[in-house]
């Protein structure tokens, strides 16, 4: 086909979309495509996930499992571990994980991996996106050589740019189609056969001039959020010493109409995107013989916070006459934000780390999290969600609250519980037995 028949296709919603990872952002994503009328396809090397999805079986709390369903019967939709199938969609979207290593460094396994796999099957007239954060540089350098490999050239054979996803969890207010989409393509054709594309479905496309400024924008977004979440954790340190609650401060500060953007500190850094991306741009800035000592400092502040939370605990302890050993510390909430199921990065998990390892008998309850996932870079005991009974809370030394879940009873949580570390306000609201708790 010529680029006009393959512009011709996206407009007329023939072309087939195909979503390389199935999680919390390629599940989103293919609901908006399927909701603007093309058929689908989804790619996951996990043929659990895979065998669930064409059952209509949902894995993710936000997603229901109606929507896989309804795709199903539509016949929209289908989910395939088999990756030599990836010459059946004419736009193939990756979404797979994109890492730190153990020097926090970038991991490209999935996208380097993902990438061969196109290339072993790429055909002529396919578009090619990648959605995965990952440093400026990487669409062009690392996939765009694999898939020429081929004898297929970009712009002529086949297509590649990059969208950054922007996919926020658990959010009603921001789904997929909702959230407007940057678009950088390797060349112009690239930019204008995405852009088309992704506009049947999201809200507004932003064309950018290339694929590097479309991933350093998503790298921007996030070092953003980590800097000013680093600057309210330090500040909820020294506001805690001079009897200030950072709390406080934060509301009374955002009544100022222009110049403020609130954002809230916590026990540390949670999720895919914030904990992560900023490092990718440091390690691409060391490359290049520069430091960026703004990420890095806001990386220590934020990674620093877990410790910070733990001496709280160890200090609301002793003013009951108890050490951290041998005392028993309840964690509520594990996943790394209020209302999901998502685990990743979530620093309950160093939490709960740095307290086994102090001796506590640590339980934890989390109804979204009913039985503890294996995580890449924690221990994590075998550990099933406790009842949060009256005679359980009575029983613990202390409650420490690591996610403000919106279906927990703070009410009669404190009422039952004898201490409650609160590391984000969720107890601002608690009118009895304020003397029981301790903010972090």
């Amino acid at each position: 086909m010529t680029y006009e028949e393959v512009l011709q296709r996206i407009n007329e919603k023939k072309a087939k979309v195909g979503v390389i990872g199935l999680g919390y952002v390629g599940l989103p994503l293919l609901r908006a495509f399927i909701r603007a009328g093309f058929s689908t396809i989804g790619f996951d090397i996990d043929e659990t996930k895979v065998h669930k999805l064409n059952k209509g079986q949902s894995y993710i709390g936000h997603i229901p499992s109606q929507w896989i369903q309804e795709w199903i019967s539509t016949g929209r939709f289908e989910a395939t571990a088999d990756m030599s199938r990836l010459n059946e969609p004419d736009a193939i979207l990756i979404c797979v994980p994109t890492p730190l290593n153990e020097s926090r460094d970038p991991d490209l396994q999935y996208i380097e991996g993902t990438t061969q796999a196109i290339a072993k099957v790429l055909r002529r007239d396919q578009l090619v996106v990648l959605e995965s954060t990952t440093y400026p540089g990487t669409t062009r350098q690392v996939m765009l050589p694999v898939l020429e490999a081929t004898g297929l050239k970009v712009g002529q054979d086949f297509y590649l740019a990059f969208s950054p996803e922007r996919e926020d969890p658990g959010n009603p207010n921001y789904s997929a189609e909702r959230i407007p989409k940057v678009v950088g393509g390797i060349e112009p054709k690239s930019t204008e056969l995405a852009a088309a594309l992704y506009s049947h479905a999201v809200v507004q496309v932003i064309p950018v001039s290339c694929a590097e400024v479309a991933e350093a924008c998503k790298i921007l977004e996030n070092t953003y959020r980590a800097v000013n979440i680093a600057m309210v954790n330090e500040l909820k340190v020294l506001f805690q010493r001079l009897g200030i609650d950072i709390w406080e401060v934060i509301e009374a500060a955002k009544t100022k109409p222009f110049g403020f953007q609130a954002f809230y500190p916590g026990p540390g850094l949670g999720g895919h995107c914030i904990p992560i991306d900023p490092f990718y741009l440091s390690w691409l800035a060391r490359r290049h013989g520069m430091t960026t000592r703004f990420i890095e400092l806001a990386g220590e502040i934020n990674t620093s916070m877990p410790e910070y939370v733990i001496h709280q605990v160890i200090k609301a302890l002793n003013e009951h006459g108890k050490p951290l050993k041998g005392s028993k510390v309840c964690i509520l909430g594990m996943a790394y934000k209020k209302d999901v199921d998502d685990p990743r990065e979530s620093p309950s998990f160093a939490l709960m780390e740095m307290l086994l390892d102090g001796g506590a008998i640590v339980t934890y309850n989390d109804p979204f999290i009913p039985k503890l996932p294996k995580m890449r870079h924690f221990r994590v005991p075998e550990m099933t969600s406790s009842e949060l009974t009256p005679e359980f809370l009575a029983s613990q030394d202390c409650v420490l609250i690591a996610t403000d879940h919106s279906c927990y009873d703070y009410d009669f949580i404190v009422r039952h519980a004898p201490l409650i570390v609160d590391t984000r306000n969720a107890t601002k609201n608690v009118k009895c037995g304020r003397e029981k708790i301790r903010k972090a």
